[in-house]
């Protein structure tokens, strides 16, 4: 496999982490900067590492594989998503009754949960791998280090438009968390 090639496929596993980044900046109202560097770490190590699992996995779980990543990454980013839309709209509800704006946090096990939702087609495209040339060490760290940039230019871009957006953050936040699902899950029934 060419590098140009391995270098658009990491581009193309990192898109959903990239998403997730600017949400998670925009939400996380504390800590911007710690939980951009948490985030990219933890989303490059598990799109570095799926690749490899799906790599040695080879074909004897590629059709199981393939038959539930999207499902899998449906419902864990819908179950984050979706509590997060829950959450702010209690929290708007209980700022229109007089309360104060509470601050939030993304959690790490929030973000490692993440991390592997978001990486599950890097298991796929691993098993991909393994019926091509490809040296999986490398195509792992290329993959990495691309989603690893990418979410931190992500984290970027979310800090700018939670500032911007402000208490619509987490609502907006988890409806893109749901949206990402839900786009997984239509592009593996309908479009593979």
């Amino acid at each position: 496999m060419q590098v140009y090639t391995l270098i658009l496929t990491a581009l193309g596993l990192s898109m959903d982490a990239f998403a997730v980044s600017i949400t998670n900046a925009m939400v996380s109202a504390r800590q911007r900067r710690k939980n951009a560097w948490i985030t990219a770490l933890a989303f490059g190590i598990a799109q570095g590492v799926m690749p490899m699992i799906g790599y040695f996995a080879g074909l004897s779980f590629a059709d199981y594989i393939h038959e539930l990543d999207h499902w899998i990454a449906l419902v864990l980013l819908s179950f984050i998503g979706g509590k997060m839309i829950i959450d702010s709209v209690k929290e708007i509800r209980w700022r229109n009754g007089g309360g104060k704006q509470s601050i939030k946090d993304i959690t790490v096990k929030v973000i490692i949960i993440q991390a592997i939702a978001t990486s599950i087609d890097a298991l796929a495209v691993g098993v991909g791998f393994a019926f091509l040339d490809v040296n999986i060490y490398f195509a792992a760290s290329i993959i990495a280090a691309t989603t690893f940039l990418c979410c931190l230019i992500g984290a970027g871009i979310g800090n700018r438009v939670g500032r911007l957006i402000k208490d619509k953050a987490t609502l907006a936040g988890g409806v893109v968390l749901v949206g990402i699902g839900v786009k997984t899950l239509i592009e593996h029934l309908f479009f593979q």
